[in-house]
């Protein structure tokens, strides 16, 4: 079931995870059934930007993703919200080591350098595709500097959430989200190019 940020769900979804992180594993499976939707239009609408033929499918995303968070119970979950972030962030991660695994398997195994132009290609736009890779090491290098930032870049390009949802993620306002967005986006065009 897809739920909207404001849903009255959203104490249940958050009491689903303190009892998730007590330890009640059956928490975690009755919070996936509330979030598994979300988080698959999310992958989906991510996975529609990635180049023609990409093995990695939406559902496998999810699912990868949610084998991830089910052993995660060190975390201090606030909300469905935070949820969403770290959510975001372990689908980041996924879709990067998939990347750097296709491409060395492509190129004959998991010891050889790879040049980072020849990892796999994301749209970031109609006419622009980005290595994912480089994409990565460049949210690092932002992350060094302005992590508030490259965090925004990760919750809105890789978990596809909406700058209202990262305000409340960010615990700041939605001007500046849409400040730090634009200024982040600005420094990776300059940064990829």
């Amino acid at each position: 079931m897809k739920m909207e940020e404001n849903s009255p769900d959203q104490p249940f979804i958050t009491l689903l995870l303190n009892e998730w992180k007590k330890g009640d594993k059956s928490a975690f499976d009755k919070l996936m059934q509330y979030v598994y939707e979300d988080l698959k239009h999310r992958a989906s609408a991510y996975m529609r930007n990635q180049r023609p033929g990409h093995t990695l499918q939406t559902t496998a995303l999810v699912h990868e993703a949610f084998i991830k968070l089910a052993d995660r119970n060190d975390i201090e979950w606030q909300d469905r919200n935070h949820f969403l972030a770290i959510a975001s962030k372990v689908m980041r991660s996924i879709i990067v080591d998939y990347a750097r695994y296709k491409n060395r398997a492509k190129r004959g195994g998991k010891d050889e350098n790879l040049p980072l132009e020849e990892s796999f290609y994301i749209a970031t736009s109609q006419s622009s595709p980005v290595d994912l890779l480089v994409l990565d090491e460049a949210l690092k290098e932002l992350a060094s500097f302005d992590e508030r930032q490259a965090k925004i870049v990760e919750l809105k390009y890789f978990g596809g959430l909406t700058m209202d949802e990262i305000a409340g993620i960010l615990d700041i306002s939605n001007s500046t989200v849409k400040r730090e967005w634009n200024i982040a986006k600005a420094w990776l065009r300059t940064y990829l190019e």
